[in-house]
């Protein structure tokens, strides 16, 4: 069971953040402080919860970066955009959305996150974004 578990982890990382931006993600941190913590929470967040097939990889990711610019969250939205880009998000509907967000977090909070946003495109080669 466990084996399953990790290999569907390995291989939705790999999906998820194994392309454009360079940071450490979140987990390095983790294994830093408690090894097998980190690895309960990665078998969780990653094999179980973003290998699901309800919402597709890029449903969720664009569920994330919203999530995300709502609270505030730059370090993580810019791991999520950057997912979110490998894993096919149309670059226009996620700038749709930081829009969107305005509504429910306000102007600062989209205004931050488009600056996130434009700083992985950048960093992935991708900026101006295309007409």
């Amino acid at each position: 069971m466990n084996d399953e578990i990790d290999l569907k982890t390995q291989e939705t990382a790999k999906k998820l953040f194994g392309s454009g931006i360079r940071m450490d993600p979140p987990y390095r941190m983790w294994k830093a402080f408690d090894r097998g913590l980190a690895n309960d929470f990665s078998r969780f967040i990653t094999g179980n919860l973003y290998s699901r097939t309800v919402l597709t990889p890029p449903e969720r990711q664009m569920v994330a970066c919203a999530a995300l610019a709502a609270i505030r969250a730059h370090d993580e939205l810019r791991l999520h955009v950057n997912a979110a880009l490998n894993v096919g998000c149309d670059p226009k509907k996620l700038t749709e959305l930081f829009f969107q967000v305005a509504t429910y977090a306000g102007m600062p909070a989209v205004n931050e996150a488009l600056a996130v946003y434009r700083d992985v495109l950048n960093e992935r080669g991708e900026w101006p974004l295309k007409d």
